[in-house]
């Protein structure tokens, strides 16, 4: 990038805060940079890709290669631009990833003073000390409905008078070992992991429309290791899931099934595979070369869509199996909406409306954005698009909370408490000191993990 090119972007970019979303995925590692413009759009200005090399199945499985994998996604990101990167918003996935429902309660001081947002952080805050199996912890809890003094179905209960504050809440949970690995890989990688977030939590606000979310849709985020479900409804998320099974797996099934090797049966499901083998001709032949020599190979179209339409049929019984289990089955007036780099397959539109008898559309990540070249138009980039999303939600979030000087009015907690030396301030994204509510338990602890591993 030449200076008047350089001139030009950091004119564009203004006072905004620059966001990095670090999408480490099983297949590929994907730096994506960008910022909300003054008209509320996000404007993306740079992407790095790199082939993840070891991660499998969402899990960082080879450190060295994950570092060297991160390293080059942010160094093509960055060498775009000319802007150095520091700090990232990172992404967790893998089968490791659980979610429950749970309810907390606070009793407030007085009546007289309305519930504020310290309140509410408050009561949060508890969730996050909840006691959890060995060797797991909590990610995310995300607010359902409030009910104060026994009147329920509050959604915000900022405002309101009352002694007794309860919530219902969804909970994500992680294995704490899988969490310190992603932290350590970002640090060796010099870098700041700002936060963690659940990748199809990111992914659905890249791809979904408030309308969707509040007319009750399933996101089917199908990517190389796992395919993440998550279900929203009356505009806040239900239920999440996490499936075992992605693209790499139809690749494994091809390699198999033909006879081949991984590279071509890779190439030969991105370039003729289809989810659907009925709209494939039967005497439709692909030719490859042999190894080392050999005559050259013959395979079907035909038979190759039915290898790929068996395992995507497999993976959707298990999305419709998830939704039944959410209890939100006839709740769903949005359809499935399927991002990721496996709704790049030919034809899976109508499997998965075959499959499971519901409306179905691909989401691609442009449904908010500024301007969307080709290359971001891809639904692979739903997730780090995603978090960039993510990133300027905290940036304005943290701003408003940190004008907010009161204190909760409360008197106890129920819920139980696994550390009551939790942190309440720290260092976060952007240029002041801001509270990270609920995850510094978390941060504190991965933090500790790595120094101890360094020294």
């Amino acid at each position: 990038m030449n200076l008047e090119e350089r001139k030009k972007l950091e004119e564009r970019v203004g006072n905004a805060d620059v966001i990095v979303g670090l999408d480490i995925g099983t297949t590929k590692i994907a730096a994506i940079i960008g910022f909300k413009n003054e008209h509320g759009k996000v404007e993306i200005i740079s992407v790095g890709k790199s082939e993840s090399l070891g991660v499998h199945r969402g899990v960082v499985a080879n450190i060295e290669q994950t570092i060297e994998s991160i390293n080059k996604a942010i160094k093509i990101a960055s060498d775009k631009i000319g802007f150095e990167i520091n700090e990232v918003i990172v992404g967790i996935a893998g089968q490791h990833i659980k979610s429950m429902q749970h309810r907390g309660m606070i009793t407030r001081k007085s009546l007289d003073e309305e519930v504020n947002q310290a309140d509410v952080d408050y009561l949060i805050d508890n969730m996050h000390r909840l006691m959890m199996n060995p060797g797991e912890e909590i990610i995310h809890v995300i607010p359902q409905e409030y009910i104060i003094d026994n009147e329920g179905g509050i959604r915000n209960p900022i405002g309101h008078s009352g002694i007794r504050l309860e919530g219902s809440f969804h909970i994500i949970t992680g294995q704490v070992s899988a969490v310190k690995n992603i932290y350590k890989c970002v640090e060796r990688a010099k870098l700041k992991t700002v936060e963690l977030h659940l990748e199809p939590l990111a992914s659905s606000d890249a791809v979904l429309s408030d309308e969707e979310k509040e007319a009750g849709v399933v996101l089917v985020d199908i990517g190389g290791g796992t395919t993440d479900v998550a279900i929203f409804y009356d505009g806040i998320v239900r239920h999440t899931a996490v499936i075992p099974f992605g693209g790499n797996i139809i690749t494994e099934d091809i390699k198999e099934g033909c006879s081949i090797i991984k590279n071509q049966a890779e190439h030969l499901k991105l370039r003729f595979g289809s989810a659907l083998a009925q709209e494939n001709q039967i005497n439709e032949v692909i030719s490859i070369p042999g190894l080392r020599g050999r005559p050259h190979k013959e395979i079907s179209v035909n038979t190759l869509a039915q290898i790929i339409e068996a395992r995507m049929t497999e993976i959707l019984e298990f999305v419709l199996l998830e939704i039944k289990n959410s209890g939100y089955e006839r709740k769903i007036a949005g359809g499935i909406v399927v991002t990721g780099g496996g709704a790049q397959l030919k034809h899976l539109q109508q499997l998965v409306m075959l499959t499971t008898g519901m409306d179905c559309r691909i989401g691609t990540p442009n449904e908010h954005l500024a301007s969307a070249d080709d290359e971001l138009k891809n639904p692979m980039y739903a997730t780090g698009i995603g978090l960039v999303m993510k990133g300027i939600e905290k940036y304005e979030r943290e701003t408003r909370r940190g004008n907010n000087t009161l204190k909760p009015q409360v008197e106890q907690k129920d819920a139980p408490s696994k550390n009551d030396n939790i942190k309440e301030d720290k260092k976060v994204v952007g240029h002041s000191k801001q509270r990270n509510i609920g995850f510094d338990s978390l941060l504190k602890k991965v933090q500790d993990w790595m120094s101890d591993d360094i020294e």
